[in-house]
């Protein structure tokens, strides 16, 4: 046998419906990161999402934590130039 192979064995044991849980899990999270993403017009990060595959850890972040931050620098700016 391969002995790079030997060491990925355990993933054999996995049963399948955690993997399909995880799947799905990751498929949602990242479709809603990535429909964020570009209604933001933020094709660095709908770029980064699609590519890198953290099983949603990046797609939360993004969604909860990154995207705050622009969206309310924007709404404070936005709120300055009304009320003058």
């Amino acid at each position: 046998m391969n002995p790079l192979l030997s060491d990925y064995q355990f993933l054999a044991n996995i049963p399948p419906i955690l993997l399909a849980i995880v799947l799905i899990w990751s498929l949602i999270w990242k479709g809603l990161a990535l429909w964020k993403a570009s209604k933001r017009d933020s094709k660095g990060w709908f770029v980064a999402i699609l590519i890198i595959n953290t099983v949603g850890i990046l797609e939360i972040l993004y969604f909860f934590l990154f995207s705050k931050i622009d969206l309310d620098e924007k709404n404070s700016k936005s709120k300055v130039k009304k009320r003058k």
